[in-house]
């Protein structure tokens, strides 16, 4: 079931995304860090109401924010669509426990219905440039890459973006 994240959840988050970066830094992907994501991240969007949660049997296994906000370091793209009516895609995540069971796949799929839904124009986002896996699991879904931008916080490297008009 995916439901609103609420306060209580932020723990189970916090374990997800911590066992996430241990499992992708396992890898050599450096992605995610002491830095990012933070509990305070995830505090504000429960706050906006854009944090959701997936859960089975009552314990929460992944998460994924949906957000009208550009960041900043999104402007300079060239993106397919007008940069009004979007939603964007930050911190999905599945504990690595219960990945490879098409639990992102559900979480996309709730955030692509939810978009379509409420009449939005797109769905952009960005993935680090050195997590193959997750930029063919955006690609197999349909989203175009168009250019790169970088959190200098989090990695050297660039975090590729995406986009799928819808």
């Amino acid at each position: 079931m995916i439901r609103t994240g609420q306060e209580k959840d932020l723990d189970s988050i916090m374990a997800t995304t911590r066992a996430c970066a241990k499992s992708m830094i396992e890898k050599g992907i450096y992605q995610w860090n002491d830095y990012y994501p933070n509990i305070s991240t995830f505090e504000q969007d429960i706050k906006r109401n854009e944090l959701y949660v997936l859960e089975l049997n009552r314990l929460v296994i992944g998460c994924v924010v949906i957000s009208t906000l550009i960041d900043d370091e999104y402007i300079p793209i060239e993106w397919l669509t007008k940069n009004k009516n979007n939603i964007y895609i930050h911190r999905l995540c599945v504990h690595p426990k219960y990945q490879g069971k098409g639990n992102a796949q559900k979480l996309m799929e709730f955030a692509e219905i939810h978009a379509i839904e409420n009449g939005y124009c797109s769905i952009r986002l960005d993935t680090f440039s050195q997590n193959v896996r997750n930029q063919k699991f955006y690609e197999l879904r349909g989203y175009k890459r168009l250019g790169d931008i970088y959190f200098h916080k989090q990695s050297k490297y660039p975090f590729h973006c995406y986009e799928l008009v819808l």
